[in-house]
């Protein structure tokens, strides 16, 4: 039985962690989550999103990489050291995540709420985290992940050629007649955490979507995809942060708002 079970639940107790999987074996962008955008590190944009939601007691980045850890503890995040055999092509995020939450049980962290954010996406907005955040601590949803709306006109491509996925492709109405549909940014997923633990994915009970602007949805999973400083959309410094204080669990937060 999953927390939700269709009627508003109270606002959950104990701590709201971020936690980051970035692993250090990617073979389609080698050092990709420490590759820079805006001349900042992937993982270093995401820990100062998650640092500056409100919302977020701590931040932690799972990783089986030094120089990884190494950038995610001078950003400000604690580090979660990932065994090999879940830091592998074949290891599913899901499978750091359910690690993680397991080591901060066993320091005794009491974790209530779960955000997962990909290093990848590198202008991941804490408000929106934030928002997301509020509506699981506050029972309204077990899970919510950022999307971006759409009215693109998607294709598969079959025996008989192309045909249309998510329309009629003999008619072709206004995009104003058509109905909005989203697309999951990728950027982040906040999960009532005893809920994750029970269904070993992300998306269980009452699903909800926060939505986002397209931007977000940028992902840098592949060579050819803007880094450094090559792209007109990356701003030339990390997203703008407040000032972080010392969190109890001894690492850097946002100030209360």
């Amino acid at each position: 039985m999953f927390p939700h079970g269709g009627e508003r639940v109270p606002s959950r107790k104990g701590m709201t962690v971020a936690i980051i999987p970035a692993r250090g074996g990617s073979k389609g962008v080698p050092g990709k989550n420490i590759a820079r955008v805006g001349g900042v590190p992937l993982v270093a944009r995401a820990v100062a999103s998650a640092l500056d939601a409100p919302g977020i007691d701590a931040v932690y980045v799972s990783t089986d990489d030094a120089a990884i850890a190494a950038v995610a503890r001078a950003a400000g995040a604690g580090v979660i050291d990932r065994p090999a055999n879940i830091a592998g092509d074949l290891a599913s995020s899901e499978d750091a995540l359910l690690h993680g939450l397991g080591v901060l049980a066993d320091q005794g962290h009491d974790v209530a709420a779960l955000a997962f954010l990909q290093a990848t996406s590198p202008f991941i907005d804490p408000d929106a985290l934030g928002r997301a955040v509020a509506r699981v601590r506050d029972g309204d949803e077990d899970a919510v992940f950022s999307a971006f709306e759409t009215h693109g006109f998607l294709w598969r491509v079959g025996p008989d050629g192309a045909d249309g996925v998510n329309h009629d492709k003999s008619f072709r109405p206004r995009r104003q007649d058509r109905e909005a549909q989203y697309q999951e940014s990728g950027a982040f997923y906040v999960m009532d955490a005893a809920g994750f633990v029970e269904a070993r994915h992300r998306f269980f009970g009452t699903v909800g979507l926060e939505v986002v602007d397209a931007l977000a949805g940028l992902e840098i999973d592949d060579p050819h995809e803007p880094r450094g400083g090559a792209s007109p959309r990356a701003p030339a410094q990390s997203p703008p942060h407040r000032r972080h204080r010392r969190s109890r669990h001894g690492l850097r937060r946002r100030p209360h708002r």
